[in-house]
C-alpha cells in the first residue's frame, strides 16, 4: 500500500511539474511574440554583378543592436546597426565606411515619407537622394544596407538611443537598448532575368494595297528603372513620364486612324521596350528581331525620355550631325510647335562610338541599326551610367501633368502636320476640339507607374504591370505582341528585395541576470514544495543528503 501511495504520489508530482513546465513554455511564447510584435518592412539595397564585379549589399540578415550617429572617436562599430535618417545624412562618415570598407554590423538608412503633396525640403533632399544613390550603386559593401521609412515608431526609436548615449549608456549587450533583427536567407542569383518588349501597330491608308510598304513613324518609350533598392524604384519621371506621353500620343492618334478619312499614309509603330538602364538592351533585341524589310521602312523614330518636369525646356538628341537635312526637317517642325507652346527647344549631338558598348541614349540603338532616330528629353545631357533610371528620388511629386501634357502636344502636333502635310498655326489637337489631350488618362497613369517598381529582372513575364501595358495598347492599337528575351549576360542579380524588419527592446545583462536568478530561485522553492507534499520532508532532505559510501571488502 505504501508503495503504491509513494507511486501515486510521484505520479503527481510529475503531473504538477509537467503542467508547470507546459505553462512556462505558454509564457515564454507569449513574451517572445510581444516582444517581436514590433515588425517594420524595409527594403534591401540592390546586389548585382557587373562583368564579374560585385556591388551593392553583399549580405541581408541582421541581428545587432541599433546606434544613432555621431559615435564615440574609435568605437567598433562591427556589430552595431546604424540608424540614419536622410534628412541628417553624414556623407563623410558614410564614405568612411563604404569606400574605406570600414565595418560596420549593418546600416539602415530611413527616408521621408512619400507624399502626394511637393514639400519646401524636396529640392534639398532630392540633391541628397541622388548623392547617396550614386554612392551606393557603384560601391561594393559587405554588410546589410536597407533603407525604411520615417515614423513615429522610428522617432521613438532614435530618441531612446540618443537619450541612452547623452547618459554615457550607448547600445550594446551589457546595457542593452534596441535589436534589428532580419532573419532571411542568404541572396541567390536570379537565373536567366527576363526583358520584355510590347509593341503595337497603326496602320496607314494603302486603298488596295500593302500597308507593310507604307513608311512608318516609331513613337518608343523604355519602360522599366533601375534604382538602389529596387523595391521602390517607381521611375516617375525616368521613364513613367516617357511612358505616359506614349499611351495618350497612341490613343490620339487611334481615334484618327480609325476614320478612313483621317488615316494617314504612314504606318504608327509603337514600342515599350526594356532594359532601358542596361545600355537599352530591349530595344537592341527588339529592333533585330524585326524583318529587313520591316526596318528599312522606318522613316524615323522618335525615343520619349524623362518628360516629366520640364520646366518649359526640351531638348532634342541626335546621333547624325543637326545639318543633315532629314534631321533639320524634323527639329524645325517640331520647333514651330515648341514655339506655340512657349517651350524652350534645342538640339544636341552626340557622336556614337561604335567600339564602346555604353548607350546613353535610346535613339543610339536605331542609329547603330541604320535607322534615323531622336531622343525628346528634359535632360540636356547624357546620363551617367545607372543613373536617372527612376531611382529613390523619382517620384511623384517630381514630375508633373502638365510638362507630360505639354510633350504629348508637341510630338502629336509636329507628328501630325508631318503625316498629313499640314502648315503653321494648325490646330489638330487643340484644347477645345474633339482630339484634346486628355489631361486625367495623363494622371491616371502617372499615379499607377508611380507606386509601380519596375526593374526589369525582378518582373515575371506576367507581371501585372506589363500585362496592363499590354491591354492598354492594345485598346488603341492592333497587331499587340508581347516578345520575351534574356538580358545580356553582363549583369547578374541577386533576389530579396525585401524583407520584415524585428525591433526587439531588449534589457542590459545586470538585468537578464537578476531575473534569471529569481526565476531558479522560485523554481527550486516549488520544486521544494512539490515534494514534500507529495513524498514528504524526509524525502527532500534525502535529496541533499550526501549518500553513504559503498565500502569494497577485501578479498
Amino acid at each position: 500500500m505504501a508503495g503504491r501511495s509513494s507511486g501515486g504520489g510521484g505520479d503527481t508530482m510529475l503531473q504538477s511539474i509537467n503542467s508547470i513546465l507546459a505553462l512556462m513554455l505558454i509564457l515564454v511564447a507569449c513574451v517572445e511574440l510581444c516582444d517581436a510584435a514590433t515588425v517594420v518592412d524595409v527594403y534591401r539595397l540592390i546586389q548585382y554583378d557587373l562583368s564579374g564585379a560585385p556591388f551593392g549589399s553583399r549580405l541581408s540578415g541582421l541581428n545587432h543592436h541599433a546606434g544613432v550617429y555621431p559615435f564615440a572617436p574609435g568605437a567598433d562599430l562591427s556589430r552595431t546597426v546604424v540608424l540614419m535618417p536622410v534628412r541628417e545624412l553624414n556623407f563623410t562618415f558614410l564614405q568612411d565606411y563604404i569606400v574605406n570598407k570600414k565595418q560596420l554590423g549593418g546600416l539602415l538608412l530611413l527616408l521621408p515619407p512619400r507624399s502626394s503633396e511637393k514639400t519646401d525640403d524636396d529640392v534639398t533632399i532630392r540633391g541628397t537622394l541622388i548623392e547617396l544613390e550614386r554612392l551606393l550603386i557603384h560601391s561594393t559593401i559587405p554588410y546589410p544596407v536597407y533603407f525604411a521609412f520615417e515614423d513615429d515608431k522610428f522617432d521613438d526609436i532614435l530618441s531612446d538611443i540618443r537619450r541612452s548615449d547623452n547618459n554615457g549608456q550607448p547600445a550594446s549587450a551589457t546595457t542593452g537598448g534596441y535589436k534589428l533583427v532580419i532573419s532571411t536567407p542568404q541572396p541567390k542569383k536570379i537565373p536567366s532575368p527576363s526583358i520584355t518588349n510590347i509593341q503595337g501597330w497603326l496602320p496607314g491608308f494603302k486603298g488596295d494595297g500593302d500597308t507593310s510598304q507604307l513608311p512608318t513613324i516609331a513613337i518608343v518609350a523604355s519602360y522599366d528603372t533601375f534604382g538602389a533598392a529596387p523595391a521602390l524604384s517607381v521611375g516617375s519621371d525616368g521613364n513613367g513620364s516617357g511612358v505616359v506621353a506614349l499611351l495618350e500620343i497612341a490613343r490620339l492618334f487611334s481615334r484618327l486612324y480609325s476614320n478612313p478619312k483621317t488615316q494617314g499614309r504612314y504606318n504608327l509603330l509603337f514600342g515599350l521596350t526594356s532594359g532601358g538602364p542596361y545600355n537599352y538592351n530591349g530595344t537592341m533585341k527588339w529592333l533585330k528581331s524585326f524583318d529587313q524589310r520591316i526596318r528599312e521602312t522606318i522613316d524615323h523614330a522618335i525615343c520619349l525620355n524623362n518628360v516629366g518636369s520640364l520646366n518649359n525646356e526640351l531638348w532634342i538628341h541626335v546621333s547624325k550631325p543637326p545639318e543633315n537635312a532629314y534631321i533639320k526637317q524634323v527639329f524645325e517642325g517640331m520647333s514651330e510647335v515648341a514655339r506655340e507652346l512657349k517651350i524652350a527647344f534645342s538640339i544636341k549631338q552626340k557622336k556614337i562610338n561604335i567600339s564602346n558598348p555604353r548607350v546613353a541614349w535610346e535613339h543610339e540603338q536605331f542609329s547603330r541599326s541604320r535607322v534615323t532616330a531622336f531622343t525628346l528629353s528634359e535632360l540636356s545631357s547624357a546620363p551617367e551610367f545607372l543613373e536617372s533610371t527612376g531611382g529613390l528620388n523619382d517620384i511623384r511629386t517630381s514630375v508633373d501633368e502638365i510638362s507630360v501634357t505639354k510633350t504629348v502636344k508637341l510630338v502629336a502636333e509636329s507628328l501630325a502636320r508631318h503625316i498629313y502635310g499640314q502648315g503653321k498655326n494648325t490646330q489638330i489637337f487643340s484644347d477645345d476640339g474633339s482630339l484634346a489631350v486628355n489631361s486625367f488618362y495623363i494622371k491616371l497613369w502617372l499615379d499607377l507607374l508611380s507606386r509601380t517598381p519596375r526593374v526589369a529582372p525582378y518582373l515575371s513575364k506576367k507581371d501585372s504591370l506589363l500585362l496592363a501595358l499590354k491591354k492598354e495598347l492594345s485598346d488603341h492599337t492592333s497587331e499587340v505582341i508581347i516578345q520575351h528575351d534574356v538580358l545580356d549576360g553582363m549583369f547578374t542579380f541577386y533576389d530579396s528585395m525585401t524583407a520584415k524588419l524585428n525591433i526587439h527592446q531588449v534589457a542590459s545583462v545586470t538585468f537578464d541576470l537578476i531575473l534569471l536568478l529569481a526565476v531558479g530561485s522560485y523554481l527550486f522553492i516549488l520544486y521544494c514544495f512539490l515534494v514534500i507534499t507529495t513524498r514528504g520532508l524526509d524525502d527532500l532532505i534525502g535529496i541533499f543528503k550526501k549518500p553513504p559510501s559503498r565500502k569494497i571488502k577485501p578479498n
